[in-house]
């Protein structure tokens, strides 16, 4: 398989999307100008991203869409039934806990930890069982390699433990710096970093 870019694999997971929504509403195959309309995203930019994973499909005959959700599972090695775990049940992490819903995507949070989990867990909201992070060890999912971080605070001690325990992958929405174990990769979400840029995008329309 090419190596593929950043950019291009941020789309992959909305092509997949697509294709399983679609799949579900019982379509076989799609032309990449109507994946185009569907997913908001140039036909040439979608026969260009799908090239890179191998020959899927065929001019004027479109693609198949079972075998291109195989083939993503394939090439990309991801597993879409992936169990996730949360850290911090603060407001933010109550409001990824509500949009608990990857089933076209990725797998679920099955279980978060908190400092405060009796709180928690009284919340009708809270749809999945919290436990108190000191029982992280033991309440951690088999096979786990994915934590969605939300805690304000102590990120390096958590991330260790959680490094130990065989995740990989880390989905950090807190501001806080922390040095990443060897084997481990994560993913930064920071909305003011995001709105920054995009006021300077929009200001630099403007001028």
């Amino acid at each position: 398989m090419a190596e593929i870019s950043k950019a291009t694999l941020r789309r992959y997971p909305v092509y997949l999307k697509a294709l399983r929504k679609l799949s579900q509403n019982g379509v076989k195959k799609i032309k990449s100008t109507e994946l185009s309309e569907y997913v908001d995203i140039k036909a040439t930019t979608i026969r260009h991203d799908f090239s890179l994973i191998g020959q899927l499909g065929k001019q004027g005959y479109g693609y198949d869409i079972e075998e291109l959700i195989s083939i993503f599972a394939q090439a990309l090695g991801e597993d879409y039934d992936e169990e996730m775990i949360l850290i911090g049940v603060g407001r933010l992490g109550k409001a990824i806990l509500n949009y608990n819903n990857w089933n076209h995507v990725a797998g679920e949070i099955v279980c978060a930890f908190d400092l405060k989990p009796e709180v928690r867990n009284q919340d009708s909201q809270v749809n999945v069982p919290v436990y108190h992070i000191s029982q992280l060890k033991e309440k951690f999912p088999k096979g786990c390699e994915i934590a969605i971080l939300c805690i304000p605070s102590g990120a390096q001690e958590i991330v260790d433990e959680l490094h130990e325990l065989g995740v990989k992958g880390i989905v950090n929405f807190t501001r806080e710096h922390f040095v990443l174990p060897e084997g481990m990769i994560k993913s930064d979400v920071d909305v003011v970093s995001t709105i920054e840029e995009l006021l300077f995008e929009v200001n630099s329309m403007n001028k």
